[in-house]
């Protein structure tokens, strides 16, 4: 991990340097309506890798490393159980946590950790032993038919102050563990919340509730007329109500837990796809998806009553581009940084990486990067998430800052169009995807399947930083700009931490037909003028 030297002020330097590092915590910054996560006073790019959903054990923490350490990550992602961390009540084993710590140390990595407690893709899985079998203090949701269901109803006190000691003893154990030292840099608050099996709890108190007025600080914030649930929301009455319940719930964790360990928080969201979730192929929340989770129709309320939740961070489960920049335009906006805390480990799914940047997100991770043979086996990486980070890990940390100062562009190919154009005021980059490209040729060719991408980012005026893979960048003078582009320099090497380092200069054959890009891990930084 990276380290900087903080800018002391006067008062700083009296202040000693456990308290220095301490300010210089994790934390979301927001500017112009961008973002950044800065760690150790600095924008980071999260280069990240989701290990499997039982892989935080002493067992198979060896799996993990080959695959973090080839696919080039920065940050590993890893589960904390809450039936593992507390298996009687108020007795806590933190073997798992600190393991997951001390080894991320080890392999100069940072850590993620994702709370898995009332929450498990929609279900309860993760809960202790003694709140599964006690339903009368930690009761379940009941459907719509009066049966109780897998999933702890978020309209119960006991349910919420259960998951809230446990996670505040997580986060006052990680605050004394590594505070200083901030290998964890953000926390995952429950995985995939929601319920599956019904839209909302039809137990007597919630059902008395959700025949009661609407409070007022959620009509105003999503401007509606007072009524009941029903009268306000319509068909939507039941997924709005439990989003309601659930958001307070997850929220009144987070901050209790922020009291401890003031670094970020997010929820990570099992979105609603066009068509319906393939297993099960039509949409209805509580069924296609875990009602009552941030998706995209749900934002907005999980914004107004989830204030200390930081991120709410679409898991990306689809190769259909179109949707994929949908999707990611959803969540990427003013009040929400754009965080891709999971998607496919498949070849097809690392385009999306290119997507985000393009979005600027401030992290993207492919899910089931260890090498225990439920996704991965033993030697085998995720080959073009790996190339991705390969190629953008020496540049991460001069990526974050431009990102964060919106100087990052990017093209993804698509069927269909072989070509783009890029802007950058005076100069505009063209894209061209394959890069056998023969001369005299119209258009490029393309790739067999889809696979080129292109980042440019903005140096200053007239100099720019690219990259890419099957992809050939071409400058020139945007429409009525006056004079003739002339490239002055065009060096290919590359950066330690924030310094650049040229190998060598491109010219002749390198740069008359624009920058090309194979799978070499090239990076040029190209300077422009005119005549």
């Amino acid at each position: 991990m990276k380290r900087i030297a903080a800018a002391l002020s006067l008062s700083a330097l009296l202040a000693s340097p456990l308290a220095l590092r301490a300010q210089d915590g994790p934390r979301i910054v927001e500017k112009d309506g961008r973002h950044a996560l800065f760690v150790d006073g600095r924008p980071y790019l999260m280069l990240g890798g989701q290990i499997n959903n039982s892989s935080s054990w002493p067992s198979t923490i060896k799996d993990v490393w080959p695959t973090i350490e080839g696919m080039h990550a920065n940050t590993v992602e890893a589960p904390v159980y809450w039936e593992q961390m507390e298996p009687r009540p108020g007795q806590f084993d933190f073997s798992l946590v600190d393991m997951l710590v001390n080894q991320a140390r080890e392999h100069h990595v940072h850590l993620i950790l994702l709370w898995f407690g009332t929450w498990k893709n929609g279900e309860m899985h993760y809960v202790p032993d003694w709140v599964k079998t006690d339903s009368a203090h930690y009761p379940r949701m009941i459907d719509e038919r009066g049966q109780p269901i897998q999933v702890l109803s978020a309209n119960s006190q006991a349910n919420l102050d259960a998951d809230r000691t446990a996670f505040v003893a997580l986060t006052h154990h990680l605050h004394d563990l590594d505070a200083q030292q901030h290998t964890v840099l953000m926390i995952q608050v429950e995985n995939e919340s929601g319920a599956i099996g019904a839209i909302r709890d039809h137990s007597p108190e919630a059902q008395k509730e959700f025949e009661g007025q609407v409070p007022k600080e959620l009509l105003a914030g999503l401007h509606k007329q007072p009524g009941t649930w029903s009268q306000v929301f319509g068909p939507d009455a039941d997924e709005t109500f439990q989003a309601y319940s659930q958001s307070r719930y997850i929220n009144t964790i987070a901050k209790a837990g922020k009291a401890e360990l003031p670094i970020p928080m997010y929820c990570n969201v099992w979105v609603r796809y066009p068509k319906g979730y393939v297993i099960r192929g039509y949409q209805e929340p509580g069924f296609d998806y875990p009602s009552g989770g941030p998706v995209q129709t749900m934002i907005d309320l999980w914004k107004i009553e989830a204030p200390a939740i930081d991120v709410l961070a679409p898991d990306v489960y689809s190769n259909d581009r179109e949707f994929v920049k949908e999707l990611l335009s959803t969540y990427a906006r003013p009040d929400n940084p754009l965080l891709v805390p999971e998607t496919g480990l498949g070849d097809d799914f690392a385009p999306g990486f290119f997507y985000a940047l393009g979005k600027g997100a401030i992290g993207f991770s492919p899910f089931g990067t260890d090498q225990t043979a439920w996704t991965l086996h033993p030697g085998k990486l995720p080959e073009a998430h790996a190339e991705n980070f390969a190629l953008i890990e020496p540049l991460d940390r001069v990526l974050a800052k431009l990102n964060f100062e919106g100087k990052v562009q990017t093209a993804v190919e698509q069927e269909g169009q072989p070509e783009q154009t890029l802007t950058f005021g005076r100069w505009q980059a063209l894209v061209g995807f394959g890069t056998r490209q023969r001369d005299g040729a119209q258009h490029a060719p393309g790739t067999k399947d889809y696979s080129g991408r292109a980042l440019v980012a903005q140096l200053g005026p007239n100099e720019f930083l690219v990259t890419g893979i099957e992809a050939r960048v071409t400058f020139y003078l945007a429409p009525g700009q006056q004079g003739h582009m002339q490239i002055l320099k065009a060096e290919e090497g590359t950066y330690d931490d924030e310094t650049w380092t040229p190998t060598r200069i491109w010219n002749g054959d390198q740069t008359d037909r624009g920058l090309n890009f194979n799978h070499e891990h090239y990076a040029v930084r190209i300077k422009l003028d005119t005549y």
